[in-house]
């Protein structure tokens, strides 16, 4: 075999199973035709985001280690029992975590503990809707708090809001995602639910211990307790003692992806004509600007993009966090969950994107008529 044909296989290789990396890759050569490489590139990249993501990654990996999302879902289903009853503590668990930790680092937390529940109950037909649900949760839950998703905490110091101000703006928003999401787990046909495979769990206690630890290290770091590099340091040192072989599990494609897709869209953002396109409808609607500009460069960047030519905080804040919905590049967590999903289900990827898009377009939708209204 020649060189050539060696280097397409393994190009051929990398797309199929890096599809959303590859994806992510062309789309950002293109934005850098417009915009040639200099020093702005630099402050594309969130580094504590990816601090955070690395550290998380590293961890959760450590959990699945000892078992304990095994023994977790087999609890969940022991106590919920039926298909429809469990999805509704996943998908509201998501919710509710996101308020805490952050949109990324619920779906990072969930998504694996999600295919145990399925997977070993022979539900993996459900996978896709109940993934693309926990991303919506993931993405509209920390809504509710300054910190539950970055683009709140950038607008919430940008304007100065207060707190009052800041849930007055979005308590109905995130109430009717609340909602809307109890009533999309009702078109999950409700069976009980039994385990294919019921042998005895060994639980790792002390890897356990340790791996809980550096969990909350990395909860604190992201609520600035600890300082990134701390915790950076403590992950790292931790797992290289306790079972090094965990470095291998990390998705460094998924960090990979982040970081191409902070150069694609602060690119996106500085090419005249999408910025003077955007900046027009900001003049007459800033709400439809977010949402709009959400759908193309995602919606940290809009946040921090559109602050520089409006002062109507209120519509820009809702914009970005129901402009999360729609796409596939609306929002960083909803790649993370795609990646999650193709490690699983890599030959439904059409099926998924068709299926993810449907669901979201019609939240979005739904939650433009909601905020209309109100």
């Amino acid at each position: 075999m020649s060189k050539f044909a060696v280097i397409k296989n393994k190009i051929v290789g990398f797309v199929k199973k890096e599809v959303v990396l590859s994806i992510a890759i062309v789309a950002m050569i293109v934005t850098m035709f417009f915009v040639p490489i200099d020093k702005e590139y630099l402050d594309y990249f969130e580094y504590k985001t990816l601090l955070a993501l690395f550290c998380m990654l590293a961890v959760v990996a450590g959990l699945k280690s000892t078992n304990v999302f095994e023994l977790i879902s087999r609890k969940l289903i022991s106590l919920f029992k039926t298909r429809r009853a469990v999805i509704y503590c996943l998908v509201y668990g998501t919710f509710f975590f996101d308020m805490i930790v952050a949109n990324d680092m619920s779906l990072i937390t969930f998504l694996p503990l999600t295919y145990i529940v399925l997977h070993s109950t022979g539900n993996d037909k459900y996978l896709s809707y109940t993934f693309i649900l926990q991303t919506i949760a993931a993405n509209m839950g920390g809504m509710i708090t300054p910190y539950g998703n970055p683009q709140n905490l950038f607008l919430f110091n940008q304007y100065n809001i207060s707190i009052g101000e800041f849930f007055d703006v979005l308590l109905i928003p995130s109430a009717a995602v609340a909602v809307m999401l109890f009533v999309a787990v009702l078109f999950v046909k409700n069976e009980k639910l039994e385990l294919k495979n019921d042998e005895m769990l060994a639980i790792k206690k002390k890897e356990l211990i340790v791996y809980g630890v550096l969990f909350v290290f990395v909860i604190l770091s992201i609520f600035r307790v600890v300082p990134h590099l701390i915790t950076l340091a403590l992950v790292v040192i931790a797992v290289l003692i306790v079972d090094r072989t965990r470095f291998k599990y990390v998705d460094y494609a998924l960090l990979a992806t982040f970081c191409v897709f902070f150069v694609f869209s602060g690119n996106m953002a500085r090419i005249s004509a999408i910025k003077d396109f955007v900046a027009g409808i900001v003049e007459q609607n800033t709400l439809v600007a977010g949402i709009v500009s959400c759908q193309f460069i995602s919606n940290v960047p809009t946040a921090v993009f559109l602050s520089n030519f409006t002062e109507n905080y209120r519509d820009l804040l809702v914009s970005v966090n129901i402009g999360s919905l729609g796409i596939i590049i609306s929002s960083l967590a909803s790649l993370i969950t795609l990646k999650e999903y193709l490690k699983h289900q890599p030959q439904n990827f059409k099926r998924y994107m068709g299926l993810f898009t449907l669901v979201n377009t019609t939240f979005l939708a739904l939650m433009i008529v909601v905020i209309t209204l109100t």
